[in-house]
């Protein structure tokens, strides 16, 4: 009897051999689940070589090539030689500068043209714009040379002009804003028209503050772009007076091949204003990523 009443505890229907049973059980994993775990697995792919740039920024000459993510010897030398030997806050300023008013400049031409496109009707819109599109599809390599040769003629060489002027055109940005205004309501034009506005006061007070998100996206992408210009700025320009941060890094890499703690110092100066400017404004960005898809 003993025996028959310890099979029926443990295997009948209320017993604690269900309960075990069900609590092996594992549940399935769901794709929400598989998409976040590859998310963060791809967030810490990205980041651990930001973040080893960082901390190997602080180590010393002897111990920045150990491999060790923490630095065993803390030291800020490393930025103050970078700041002492070389001319970098010229550097930083040259980019600064070069990089703001291509993107102030950029978002008025590109902001006028893409409205133009979207709203105005005028023979051969359609494949003006194609031909603008069709720019994307030429790699910067591709004009070098010719832009180059035209830089001088023009005399644009070794100067602000030279590195300024030929980078605002970017037919990307013609093309996302022309797409963003194509969504936008016409009721709204219609009615600033209707009450006497001209085309430009309907793109100045009605286009232009509704165009906030994304301009504000892509001043983020045209400034980022510009500050890590690299080829051009090496091409268009020798005076010292005028180098990027780039370049600035690029001749300190060949000054000085085996200091590495110098070198990443100077690139996490570079790089800590843009993931500044990012985070400030990664709201932004991801508004006009959402908004330039719905019509």
């Amino acid at each position: 009897m003993a025996s028959d009443t310890l099979t029926t505890g443990t295997g009948g229907p209320g017993g604690p051999g269900r309960s075990g049973t069900e609590a092996g059980r594992r549940r399935p994993l769901t794709p929400r689940a598989g998409l976040t775990a590859l998310a963060v697995v791809l967030s810490v792919i990205s980041i651990l070589p930001v973040l080893w740039m960082l901390t190997s920024s602080f180590k010393t000459r002897e111990t920045v090539t150990d491999g060790k993510l923490i630095p065993t010897d803390f030291t800020f030398d490393n930025f103050v030689y970078v700041f002492t030997e070389v001319p970098f806050a010229r550097y930083l300023w040259n980019s600064f500068f070069i990089s703001a008013v291509i993107t102030i400049a950029a978002l008025f031409f590109h902001s006028m043209a893409a409205y133009a496109l979207a709203r105005l009707r005028f023979p051969g819109r359609e494949k003006l714009f194609g031909a603008i599109f069709a720019t994307l599809l030429v790699t910067a390599p591709v004009v070098l040379i010719p832009l180059f040769m035209v830089a001088r003629e023009l005399g644009l060489l070794d100067s602000y002009a030279g590195l300024i002027i030929p980078a605002i055109f970017n037919a990307f940005g013609i093309f996302l804003l022309r797409q963003f205004y194509l969504g936008l309501p016409k009721e709204l034009e219609e009615a600033a028209v209707i009450d006497g506005c001209g085309h430009w006061r309907v793109y100045w007070n009605i286009v232009l503050p509704m165009s906030r998100p994304i301009l504000s996206a892509l001043a983020i992408f045209f400034f980022l772009a510009n500050w890590n210009a690299f080829v051009w700025p090496l091409v268009a320009t020798s005076d010292q007076d005028l180098t990027v941060v780039q370049l600035g890094i690029a001749s300190f890499q060949t000054q000085y091949t085996s200091n590495w703690n110098y070198i990443l110092a100077a690139a996490t100066v570079a790089a800590l204003p843009m993931l500044i400017l990012f985070f400030v404004f990664q709201r932004q960005i991801v508004e006009s990523i959402k908004t330039s898809g719905i019509k």
